[in-house]
């Protein structure tokens, strides 16, 4: 659950809001200033007087958003003006971005005139590639909608009356064909002659559901020819069907669509459907019946939901951003039906598909596959970008919106290559983590961010976290933050009924190293020993502490009680990097100061190992100063031996060096110069030759390139061990516990731990 100082925290640290704009384009010489604004932009300037489509070949506007509403139907919140309508805004601004590679400017205005919106937005049309209109009241937002979709010559698109909409087609498409019906013939029963439900009608008569098949109810029941206050919106979904209630037209129903509100509908409603009934109840935040009832009502019922908690989720964010990315690449006038009845039957087809091993791999390779319970595809699948977007420009050139043609496979390619893996990669983590759950140790139970950092695993279901220290302080600076931590195992080590097992254990593990029985019973009151030692008798499955403690006295501790695995010499490290259209392993950032050849090759085995555990699959450059002999040096020839140690240990595995990075991370440079070399592609596990070059590398990425990154992450340990850096942040915590949850449960999986 999110709670509101987290929200509020969320939207208010660092800089302000969600959104930034950043120049895509060098603006830092005298030069570059000239280039970009004056004399530079004025030939681009005369290129689009003399040919007004080359705007998009010289400016932004075929990629730029408009998302614009005057707030007076914000989802949960109602008419709240346009100023509290500006999160909602910048929110489905960075979904955007992040599912679609789209910019945006949202737009709130200030009044509640149709007709001056219209013509506010008109005047606009020359700024944008398009609009997205967004939570406008009915029937001022439906009558916006249609004005600029006449009026403009980019496409418009109201997020509220379709992207649902697309989503549930989609589902129903799929729906129908596992029970065996035909749309043509199916009874509909639709509850909610609103905005989301104005859009679901319209599409299901564009599927071929028949006119007199549609029933339509709103809060006073059927939409019926005789009703003198209805819209002229709802007007053309009007049935004269004999019985009004809502409770008749559900008798024999096949289908059963909710737009309304939550918790309206009665389990006998569903079992006086026709066989083989669909359900899907698509209210939000709760909907017309939960998943589990309506699932518990009928054995023969298919169910839908907008909940993301269980299958079949109805989510608009598997709509909207595709949708966009694909009129938008066609540079189309419009976004017609036939093009969102294209969404839809490609998020339909793609559900049919084998799913992905990236996919299963975040859902704890659960096995999906077509049917009852699998309707949709997951919103991680990368397939959806290039699947529905491709649809939608493919029908937009059909239907001669389009103002520019594509090749199929050139364009599905461009759509692979435009977001990359770095985006979604921990996303993806998450969700593969929260199938495990594993159990946390925290040693320093008592660290605000710490505790901070346990609420969010608790409520986001990725780990159950453990903490150690004394249960009256932990509580108290629990009260004193407000975070929500019920049900979190504390433990003293002092008071512990384990303690005395651990003492005994650590002792029996060290007593030939020079430790005395009071010496164990020293450091085993220790947290860090405490914590190690209960991932050692199996009491936690993972640790992770050095929060507020010297980085060298934890990693000790954790040498002397969990060791290196079976066969591994030393422990090592890694740090996951993700860039906005990339993912990187850096090796070794925090524990081998100055390895040896054996070393470096034993440090690129393990990372190359975790990568794979991760789902990303190893490219490893060996990096050094020279490439590929250039420079005879003892630090080079340390680099190209390790190499070679690699290649003969692992010959499956694709590695190369010694090389620099810019050789590793550049086609170009590999092509024009190393045409030889065994990296076809550009490195994703990048081994450094020792700790200075790696960790500066690693820091220059953090603090100057913008670079989220992930650790250390310790590899070679006998047990998933960790130790976080000083001044580790919340959000360093949570992803770090992520990532280590779920490369341990990976090697164990595979046996490989």
């Amino acid at each position: 659950m999110i709670k509101k100082e987290d929200s509020l925290m969320y939207h208010s640290s660092a800089r302000k809001g969600k959104i930034e704009i950043h120049p895509t384009k060098a603006c830092l010489t005298p030069r570059d200033m000239r280039l970009c604004y004056l004399p530079g932009a004025s030939y681009p300037s005369y290129e689009i007087i003399k040919d007004s489509a080359s705007v998009f070949q010289y400016t932004s506007k075929g990629n730029l958003v408009g998302v614009i509403t005057d707030g007076s139907a914000v989802p949960g919140l109602g008419d709240v003006g346009p100023l509290a309508a500006k999160p909602m805004q910048e929110g489905i601004a960075s979904l955007f971005k992040r599912l679609a590679d789209i910019d945006v400017f949202d737009l709130e205005l200030n009044t509640k005139n149709p007709e001056q919106f219209i013509e506010t937005v008109r005047i606009l049309e020359p700024t944008f590639g398009g609009i997205n209109l967004k939570d406008i009241k009915a029937p001022d937002g439906l009558k916006i909608y249609d004005m600029l979709c006449e009026n403009l010559n980019i496409p418009v698109f109201h997020e509220n009356l379709y992207s649902t909409a697309v989503v549930a087609m989609a589902a129903l498409i799929n729906a129908l064909d596992l029970v065996g019906k035909r749309m043509e013939d199916i009874r509909v029963v639709l509850l909610g002659a609103g905005t989301v439900g104005i859009g679901c009608a319209r599409l299901l008569i564009k599927l071929g559901v028949k006119a007199e098949n549609l029933l339509v109810y709103d809060i006073k029941g059927l939409l019926h020819p005789d009703r003198k206050d209805l819209s002229d919106y709802q007007r053309p979904f009007t049935n004269k069907f004999s019985d009004r209630s809502l409770e008749k037209g559900f008798e024999g129903a096949d289908v059963f669509i909710g737009a309304s509100a939550g918790g309206i509908l009665k389990l006998e409603m569903i079992r006086s459907m026709s066989g083989f009934p669909i359900v899907f109840a698509l209210a939000t935040p709760e909907p017309e019946i939960d998943y589990e009832s309506a699932k518990g009502c009928r054995k023969d019922i298919i169910v839908a939901t907008s909940s993301g908690r269980y299958p079949n989720s109805v989510l608009d964010l598997l709509s909207f951003p595709y949708i966009f990315r694909g009129a938008l690449d066609i540079q189309a006038s419009g976004i017609t039906e036939n093009m969102l009845i294209a969404a839809s039957r490609a998020l339909a087809d793609l559900a049919r598909d084998e799913v992905i091993e990236e996919v299963e791999r975040a859902y704890s390779f659960e096995n999906f596959s077509f049917g009852p319970e699998y309707l949709l595809p997951k919103p991680i699948d990368p397939r959806i970008l290039v699947r529905e977007s491709s649809a939608v420009a493919l029908q937009a050139i059909k239907d001669k919106v389009a103002k520019c043609k594509i090749k199929t496979e050139d364009y599905q390619e461009s759509l692979n290559i435009r977001l990359g893996t770095g985006r979604e990669t921990l996303r993806r983590l998450i969700m593969r983590a929260r199938q495990e759950k594993y159990r946390v140790v925290f040693s320093e139970g008592t660290s605000e961010t710490i505790l901070r950092s346990c609420s969010v695993l608790l409520d986001e279901g990725i780990a159950v976290p453990i903490l150690l220290g004394q249960e009256r302080e932990i509580i108290k600076i629990i009260d004193k933050l407000g975070v929500e931590l019920s049900g979190v195992q504390i433990i003293d080590p002092y008071n512990s009924i384990t303690f005395d097992a651990y003492v005994d254990e650590y002792y029996r593990m060290r007593n030939r190293r020079g430790v005395f029985k009071a010496t164990a019973i020293d450091r085993v009151r220790q947290r860090d020993y405490y914590a190690a030692m209960m991932v050692h008798s199996g009491d936690a499955d993972m640790m992770i502490a050095g929060f507020s403690t010297h980085y060298v006295d934890t990693l000790r501790t954790i040498v002397e009680v969990i060791g290196p695995e079976k066969d591994v010499k030393r422990i090592s490290s890694f740090y996951l990097v993700l860039l906005p259209k990339d993912v990187v392993l850096l090796a070794d950032c925090a524990v081998n100061i100055t390895p040896t050849s054996e070393e470096l090759a034993e440090i690129a085995l393990l990372t190359a190992r975790t990568s794979r555990a991760l789902g990303i699959d190893p490219v490893v450059a060996m990096l050094s100063f020279s490439n590929f002999g250039s420079v005879d040096d003892p630090s080079v020839e340390k680099v190209r031996r390790a190499a070679e140690i690699v290649k003969l240990r692992s010959p499956e595995l694709t590695v190369d060096g010694e090389m620099q990075l810019a050789a590793a991370r550049d086609e170009i440079i590999r092509r024009d110069y190393f045409p030889f070399t065994r990296l076809k592609s550009n490195a994703n596990n990048l081994i450094f030759p020792d700790l200075q070059s790696a960790n500066l590398t690693l820091q220059s990425l953090q603090y100057m390139g913008g670079a989220v990154t992930v650790g250390p992450i310790l590899i070679g340990t006998r047990l998933p061990v960790h130790l976080l850096q000083y001044g580790a942040t919340v959000e360093e915590v949570v992803n770090l516990t992520t990532v280590a949850a779920v490369e341990a449960a990976e090697l164990k999986k595979t046996g490989q731990k």
